[in-house]
């Protein structure tokens, strides 16, 4: 690139100006405050407690422990076993009641393609574990 086409580029306080992609250890680094929600999940984790190193260290262990079970649960979905269930989670939010009551939702719902066999799907929902049904719901975006 030119020395004038970089010189043309908007610089730091420019409103035109957009931050540079961070790499996922540039994330980790990053050390800041955020203002966050805290909705009734939240509060319960952190009920009693007031200070807010102690409140930011749980949060932080929580979150890392969260991105673990995201690692190592889920289940193996053929595409249209992964439509199937998309289909049922496109209400949106899934609270965890609905999560576990997915087998069941299989079972009742009028979704049909190709290659899906809603028994089967229902079957191997049933045995699979909570966090297997989270990581499920979480990697299609719900």
């Amino acid at each position: 690139m030119s020395d004038a086409a970089e010189n043309q580029k908007p610089a730091r306080g420019d409103p035109a100006w957009v931050a540079p992609a961070l790499t996922r250890e540039e994330k980790t680094r990053h050390v800041g405050k955020t203002p966050v929600f805290f909705g009734p999940p939240l509060a319960i984790l952190t009920d009693g407690q007031k200070n807010t190193m102690e409140i930011s260290g749980k949060l932080n262990r929580t979150a890392e422990r969260y991105l673990e079970l995201l690692r190592h649960h889920g289940l193996e979905l053929s595409e249209p076993e992964r439509q199937c269930i998309a289909h049922i989670c496109n209400i949106g939010f899934m609270s965890p009641l609905e999560i576990r009551e997915l087998p069941f939702e299989v079972s009742l719902t009028k979704f049909e393609c190709d290659g899906l066999d809603k028994a089967a799907l229902a079957a191997k929902l049933e045995s699979a574990s909570f966090a297997d049904l989270v990581v499920v719901v979480e990697s299609l975006g719900f």
